[in-house]
């Protein structure tokens, strides 16, 4: 299915959060953001989106998305050597992490992850496995895969 260019307030029947499973298909960078844009629009404060996907799969790109719809003015990059990213300013505060260079948490400070699981906030996060158990509200997960080109297969559940 080709993704459309939905408004972020979209009342789409398609609900993207609360499906059990949707599969869709992405030609281009902007209909990927057009994606995180109709996701944004159904999550609400506490809850985690776990991002996956292989290097260069779109996961920076769907989040890019959500947070523009959330309001987010700024750039929204990934924060791989950050380990996360905030920002404020819109409908709710957004975090954006990215655990790719952790291989466990165990030699982490243990407060690492407490001031982006924000329950007034919602979360993205790419890269998960080290800190699943932490997530109190999963909302969602999103798998991204290449399709040859600009084209994503993203699996919604």
């Amino acid at each position: 299915m080709k993704a459309r260019h939905p408004s972020p307030r979209s009342t789409s029947s398609t609900c993207l959060a609360k499906s059990p499973m949707e599969n869709l298909r992405s030609h281009s960078a902007a209909e990927t953001e057009a994606l995180g844009a109709r996701l944004a629009a159904r999550l609400e404060c506490g809850e985690v989106v776990v991002v996956r996907g292989e290097v260069g799969s779109g996961k920076t790109t769907l989040i890019r998305g959500a947070c523009r719809a959330l309001g987010v003015k700024g750039p929204v990059t990934s924060p791989t050597f950050t380990i996360g990213q905030r920002y404020s300013g819109g409908r709710l505060p957004v975090s954006h992490l990215d655990l790719y260079r952790l291989k466990s948490l165990d030699q982490e400070d243990p407060a690492l992850l407490d001031d982006y699981l924000d329950p007034e906030g919602v979360a993205f996060v790419e890269w998960p496995a080290v800190a699943e158990p932490r997530f109190e509200r999963r909302a969602l997960e999103v798998r991204l895969r290449h399709a040859g080109g600009d084209r994503r297969e993203i699996e919604f559940s």
